[in-house]
């Protein structure tokens, strides 16, 4: 059986009593496919929290206790700084499972077509890496070429999950975009790395009235800077290069963005496309996996996946965003 069958509504429920909360029985499987995240109501309302908390069981054999306690730690060192990032309030070990509990925060995707929303957005981040620029995580895993790209290449490889007929093809694509990607780290030069939120999609932003606050620090590693921006920018190169600019007014009011990074934008989407893929085949062991990706085991996944890293190497090779 898969590690998470034994994660029973049960288990659950005790985890969170014993860090001292008093769950009434109720909880609600939150959307998290890399780990299990489950939305627990309280019998009354407890300090800091109120009536219910947000219960994350870390995948077995993921991280180690040392690499989570160091995004633990990464988050409060941002809360403590008045930074808007969603930081556990208990954690503990419990039948096997590391876990933490979050106060719930609510909110929506944040309007990216807004330039104002941009320009915040990018405050905020730029304060996140102004901290994450201070020291070095120790433990956890860093995004480089080699782990996102080659290492990803060199697992799915060893799987039988590209169809036989689209195999030579998707190795030659993956060998050429990989060889640009290496080409664009040695135009951007020595990057930097620095401690990152490391998925900053709109997905992990979410916004109120009172602006965005960051959630899901799980990816969070050593990288450069343009790891975080990258996700947040859309469209043909006119419209991403005006995005940008708009997250670089607010972004640099707190830390500078080098722009020898502009190299790497292409390049960090291009590993992304390649580890997703590695991602989902490390995991189709379990059973949440087929269920939620039916179509990652087909032929025209494949050949979508050909098609876009195709793209990715014509776009590699065009000179990078001009951003004033």
């Amino acid at each position: 059986m898969h590690p998470y069958a034994a994660l029973t509504p049960e288990v659950v429920l005790d985890a969170v009593a014993a860090l001292g909360l008093r769950p009434d029985g109720r909880l609600l499987a939150l959307s998290s496919y890399e780990n299990r995240v489950y939305q627990v109501w309280l019998e009354e309302d407890a300090p800091a929290v109120g009536s219910c908390v947000v219960a994350k069981f870390y995948r077995p054999g993921r991280w180690s206790e040392a690499q989570i306690d160091e995004e633990h730690a990464f988050a409060h060192e941002l809360a403590e700084r008045e930074i808007p990032v969603v930081a556990p309030i208990h954690q503990g070990k419990f039948s096997d499972f590391i876990y933490a509990v979050y106060p719930r925060r609510g909110g929506r995707t944040p309007e990216l077509g807004d330039p104002k929303t941009l320009e915040w957005i990018g405050r905020f981040l730029g304060r996140i890496h102004a901290v994450g620029a201070t020291k070095e995580f120790s433990h956890r895993d860093a995004l480089t070429a080699q782990s996102f790209g080659h290492d990803a290449r060199a697992y799915l490889l060893q799987t039988s999950l590209v169809p036989p007929d689209l195999l030579d093809a998707w190795k030659a694509v993956t060998e050429q975009a990989l060889q640009l990607v290496d080409a664009c780290y040695g135009r951007a030069g020595g990057v930097r790395a620095i401690r990152l939120h490391g998925d900053c999609h709109p997905g992990n932003i979410l916004w109120t009235e009172d602006g965005p606050h960051f959630v899901d620090l799980d990816d969070a590693r050593m990288g450069p800077a343009m790891q975080d921006l990258w996700m947040l920018l859309s469209g043909d190169r006119t419209a991403m290069s005006r995005q940008l600019h708009e997250v670089l007014k607010g972004y640099e009011l707190f830390m500078r963005f080098e722009r020898s990074e502009l190299h790497l934008l292409e390049a960090l989407r291009t590993l992304r496309l390649i580890h997703y893929s590695a991602w989902i085949a490390r995991r189709w062991d379990d059973p949440a996996f087929p269920a939620a990706f039916p179509w990652f085991n087909t032929q025209r996944y494949w050949q979508d996946r050909i098609l876009e890293l195709r793209e990715q190497i014509a776009l590699m090779q065009e000179e990078p965003l001009a951003v004033e």
